[in-house]
């Protein structure tokens, strides 16, 4: 009986402690991947209870990993890899002109400002042929081409934090 009483007591503490590492639906770890977007209390109880339980959120953050930073700025890279993948075949057309409305939602996925949307439909345009180098590529090419070809421009680098 004592040990049923220490077990569930030790079970009631994981979500209060998961909790208590987290802001709100923890911000990084898998727990705020699964929950994303779900506003109430059982998704935050649930992502919190992910991350405090797998222990993921405190490895994502020590290791900059599962959208978690050292730098305690917390960044979403898997939404933007899933819209490319998802667009590939109008993306890679609208880059080949150097605009077109995947290009602008893009660039809206990374943050691109009003004022700088020029500079990046352009790079794009430009390097389109080393971002999509055959019409089969896989998102994580895409991705990682696009990342190269962004932090080759100074002005644009700051982009990459999304990608």
């Amino acid at each position: 009986m004592k040990k049923l009483v220490a077990v569930t007591a030790l079970a009631a503490l994981f979500p209060a402690i998961a909790i208590a590492q987290q802001n709100n639906i923890g911000s990084c770890g898998w727990g705020s991947k699964v929950f994303d977007g779900q506003s109430g209390l059982a998704p935050q109880v649930l992502g919190a209870t992910t991350n405090g339980t797998f222990g993921n959120q405190t490895f994502g953050i020590t290791s900059g990993t599962s959208g978690c930073t050292q730098d305690g700025a917390v960044r979403s890279t898997w939404k933007t890899a899933m819209f490319i993948d998802g667009n590939k075949e109008t993306l890679a057309r609208d880059m080949s002109v150097g605009s077109g409305e995947a290009l602008d939602s893009l660039a809206h996925l990374l943050g691109v400002e009003a004022a700088d949307r020029a500079a990046f439909n352009r790079i794009a345009r430009d390097n389109m042929q080393r971002i999509f180098p055959r019409d089969n590529a896989e998102t994580e090419q895409v991705v990682a081409a696009l990342r190269e070809v962004l932090m080759s421009d100074a002005k644009l680098a700051r982009y990459t934090v999304a990608l």
